[in-house]
């Protein structure tokens, strides 16, 4: 379920959010609630398919301005284990048709388990190979994803119940 980081191929992320895990779920699988977290602010989201399972799609699209939104990504869910672990690619879009997507291909694992203080929170992205897993590095992975993954705790931190 959780195998060893590959430094070569892989970028993680850990952290605890000090909300519980149902809450985090909700707001990886409620688009509403996806779309308040998922791109760095001052960015805007917009989902346009989120369908939590195997097979589902993952589709959103970003905007400066709130208005004008453009592709950002077209993927789908490989796994889908219940308040545990979600599994998505950008390696096959929406379609499930093979991709090339760009800047970099990537396979992107979420990890929830109980802690004491809320949830601990896991993100594993595996790399094709090391120049993607070093590109992708180099295009900012830790303030990104380490940017929404704050907003994600912000978000679920704060909500009631």
């Amino acid at each position: 379920m959780n195998p060893a980081l590959n430094p070569a191929l892989d970028l993680g992320l850990e952290r605890v959010i000090r909300a519980p895990r149902d809450r985090v779920w909700r707001a990886w699988t409620d688009p509403d609630r996806f779309a308040r977290w998922w791109l760095p602010a001052p960015l805007h989201c917009r989902v346009d398919r989120l369908e939590a399972r195997p097979g589902g799609a993952l589709v959103t699209r970003m905007s400066e301005d709130g208005e004008v939104f453009v592709p950002h990504l077209d993927g789908c869910f490989l796994l889908v284990e219940d308040r545990l672990r979600l599994v998505f690619t950008n390696g096959l879009d929406s379609d499930w048709r093979p991709a090339s997507p760009q800047p970099v291909a990537m396979t992107a694992e979420i990890m929830l388990a109980d802690h004491p203080e809320g949830t601990d929170y896991r993100v594993r992205v595996r790399h094709g190979d090391p120049a993607a897993r070093e590109l992708h590095e180099k295009l900012g992975f830790a303030e990104g994803w380490g940017t929404v993954t704050g907003q994600l705790a912000a978000l679920t931190e704060s909500e009631a119940g």
